[in-house]
């Protein structure tokens, strides 16, 4: 079975081309979802992000306050680097649990992870895929997305690896600037293109 890595940039459709790979049938794994397992209630995880930022960013119902982190770690490196250590392990383990588990039957399966680069995990991967777009339509959809200013989307993307970066490290991209039905038909061909081998 093949290791495939799905990543991307920010607001660049990379969860729409997930979407994809699961109607097809293929396995995927949402290193994101995991990500919110590590820190929920009750969890080592989300004691340990306590430790480090403070009760503030919990909610009145104790669960973590994603927007008031967000805010925090994507305005100090250090505090990101920190959260991804707290983060980071919880999810590469769950990670390497799913491709144990998968039949022998399967021709591939995908981790769809954001930060793939950013943690240099792409070498564990047999290929990986890019969903990429131009910097403006991701600005755009950031904007629209999370409903955030312009210098604030700005922000956002300068804290990840550029997007042309990624594009020119991958196995192969696929670009979302069009049409969903021209992002299927790219989706298509590579699922086929992995099916062979």
């Amino acid at each position: 079975m093949r290791r495939i890595a799905l990543t991307g940039g920010i607001a660049t459709g990379k969860s729409y081309v997930a979407s994809r790979f699961r109607k097809a049938g293929v396995p995927v794994v949402d290193a994101d979802v995991l990500a919110r397992d590590a820190v929920a209630p009750g969890s080592a995880g989300l004691a340990a992000v306590v430790d480090r930022f403070g009760r503030e960013v919990l909610t009145a119902e104790g669960e973590l306050d994603r927007a008031r982190v967000g805010d925090i770690v994507f305005r100090d490196k250090a505090a990101r680097r920190d959260l991804e250590m707290i983060v980071h392990p919880f999810v590469q383990g769950q990670i390497e649990a799913f491709f144990r588990q998968l039949p022998p039957d399967v021709a591939f399966a995908v981790a769809d992870i954001p930060l793939l680069y950013e943690t240099g995990r792409q070498r564990q991967f047999d290929a990986v895929v890019v969903a990429a777009c131009s910097r403006g339509t991701q600005l755009e959809r950031l904007m629209a997305r999370d409903r955030v200013a312009r210098e604030e989307a700005e922000r956002r993307i300068a804290a990840q690896l550029p997007i042309e970066a990624k594009v020119t490290l991958a196995d192969f991209v696929i670009r979302t600037d069009g049409t969903h039905e021209e992002t299927d038909a790219q989706v298509a061909r590579l699922i086929e293109e992995l099916r062979r081998g």
